[in-house]
C-alpha cells in the first residue's frame, strides 16, 4: 500500500476552494442561454466577440451595483449570476487567445 502521507498533489488545483453556489448559479444561466440562443449548440457563446460579453457584463454590474437584489427583467435570473457567466465567458475566450 502506497503511504499517503508521500501522495504527490503539490501543483494540483485545490478545486475544493472554489465556492460552489457560482458554478450552479452560471449553470443556470448557461440553461437560460441554450434556450434564448439553440442556434449552434450548447458550444454558441464561443463564437461571440469578447466586447460584446464584457457590455453585458458591465451593464449587469450596474445593476448589481445599484440593487444588489435586482433581477433580469428577460431572463427572472439575478444580475449577479449574469455577471458571474459573462465573466466566465470571458475567462474562457481570454485563456484561448494564449
Amino acid at each position: 500500500m502506497q503511504d499517503q502521507k508521500a501522495k504527490a498533489d503539490a501543483g494540483k488545483l485545490r478545486l475544493s476552494l472554489v465556492p460552489t453556489e457560482i458554478i450552479r448559479n452560471i449553470a443556470v444561466i448557461r440553461e437560460y442561454g441554450c434556450k434564448k440562443y439553440p442556434e449552434g449548440g450548447k458550444d454558441n457563446w464561443k463564437s461571440v466577440e469578447p466586447e460584446r460579453y464584457r457590455d453585458a457584463a458591465y451593464r449587469h454590474m450596474l445593476a448589481y451595483i445599484d440593487d444588489p437584489q435586482s433581477i433580469d427583467e428577460e431572463s427572472g435570473y439575478p444580475h449577479l449570476w449574469h455577471l458571474a457567466c459573462n465573466v466566465a465567458f470571458l475567462c474562457e475566450l481570454e485563456e484561448r487567445k494564449k
